[in-house]
């Protein structure tokens, strides 16, 4: 049908306005995509603890903080109890004015080289020990409510494999555990994570369930599990840190979907520990590897991970965007060395558990005062 000049016209126009219109849309999400997530603005504190004289924390591998606002440190302190030749872990309770309360399994044989600790809904605190390849459930009076992995005899000494090899994992042990974590029906989710390349799924009875992992870059694959944390969902999150990746499972261990974090730093970064620097090395290659992780309570959780290489924290939602950032390596305050653990009890409040500083620092949030990295006001 022959189409009149009025309809071409209302036809060309129409046709004009759906371009531009795609175009306009594409040229706004690109310039989202371009537009560098905002430099939150933060408060900080490393002299809140209050620690009795002639006590020292070494490396600080673990912190957490329960309810009633009391802090736990996991320390890797002491020469009390070793293993291969590793220092002991001790753990320590703080109230919440900072006040030291007690020292909690003082010569515990679980105890030779502290990971991490957390804090399970009911207020039972987790112990992860990396050099025996256990993990500890305490009660809130301090007590050893459940035990699982089991430390090496110390009747002979462990197997030895060819260079190059890693023994085969087994059921019902651990090889260098670094976290857990948990889902609302109570099942255990435990990182078996520098050796063994798996999560493991255990009952809130104890009893093993399913593993799931290998050694590799894959779907499903690992390469050092250093972290790991669930949402309200049971989705489990797990810090691939080798890999640069948190990789998301279902309870069940099916696979729901990987981000990275890809954040630009236009600065010389401050590599506190590695190998001697070349001409060809380039130590921001490992920015955004995921060393700790921590997902806040509801209703709106948002994940924190943190990296060495910068040794930045970024804050990201659930489905991996980046929302923002603070910090970067140093020795000073609101500097970090080494965060190998978080604590976030809400979205503008975390306690950050550094190696290579031997400290806590508790910080304070302040998302809305935050600036674009350009330098810009962030858009409110």
């Amino acid at each position: 049908m022959r189409q009149s000049p009025s309809n071409i016209r209302r036809i060309v126009v129409a046709g004009l306005s759906a371009v531009v219109s795609i175009c306009t849309t594409r040229s706004v999400a690109s310039a989202q995509e371009s537009v560098a997530p905002p430099e939150i603005r933060f408060d900080a504190s490393v002299d809140f603890l209050k620690v009795p004289p002639n006590m020292y924390l070494g490396e600080v591998a673990g912190v957490a903080i329960d309810a009633r606002k009391h802090l736990y440190v996991f320390s890797r302190t002491g020469s009390r109890s070793t293993l291969h030749g590793e220092a002991a872990s001790q753990l320590f309770e703080f109230g919440p004015d900072g006040a030291f309360i007690r020292e909690i399994g003082k010569d515990l044989y679980g105890f030779a080289f502290a990971h991490t600790v957390r804090i399970d809904k009911s207020g039972n605190l987790w112990a992860t020990d990396e050099g025996t390849n256990m993990i500890m459930e305490f009660n809130p009076a301090g007590r050893v409510m459940m035990v699982l992995g089991r430390r090496a005899e110390a009747v002979e000494a462990p197997a030895e494999t060819a260079p190059g090899t890693i023994p085969r994992p087994g059921w019902g042990s651990f090889n260098r555990p670094t976290d857990v974590a948990w889902n609302a029906n109570g099942d255990i989710f435990v990182a078996d994570g520098y050796n063994n390349s798996r999560v493991v799924k255990i009952d809130k009875n104890g009893r093993w369930v399913k593993t799931w992992g290998e050694r590799g870059s894959g779907q499903g694959q690992f390469n050092i599990l250093h972290s790991i944390a669930s949402d309200e969902r049971g989705n489990v999150y797990v810090a691939d840190r080798t890999n640069r990746r948190i990789q998301v499972f279902d309870s069940d261990g099916n696979f729901q979907r990987q981000f990275t974090i890809d954040v630009p730093f236009d600065k010389a970064p401050n590599v506190m520990l590695g190998g001697m620097p070349s001409p060809n090395s380039n130590p921001l290659a490992v920015s955004g590897a995921p060393w700790a992780i921590c997902i806040t309570p509801g209703p709106n959780q948002v994940l924190y991970s943190a990296d060495a290489v910068p040794g930045r924290i970024y804050k990201l939602s659930l489905d991996g965007k980046v929302l923002g950032v603070l910090g970067e390596a140093g020795k000073g305050l609101k500097q970090f060395g080494w965060i190998h653990e978080i604590a976030c009890p809400s979205e503008n409040e975390l306690y950050v558990a550094e190696l290579l500083n031997w400290r806590v620092q508790r910080l304070t949030l302040h998302p809305a005062e935050g600036k674009r990295k350009t330098g810009g006001p962030v858009d409110r």
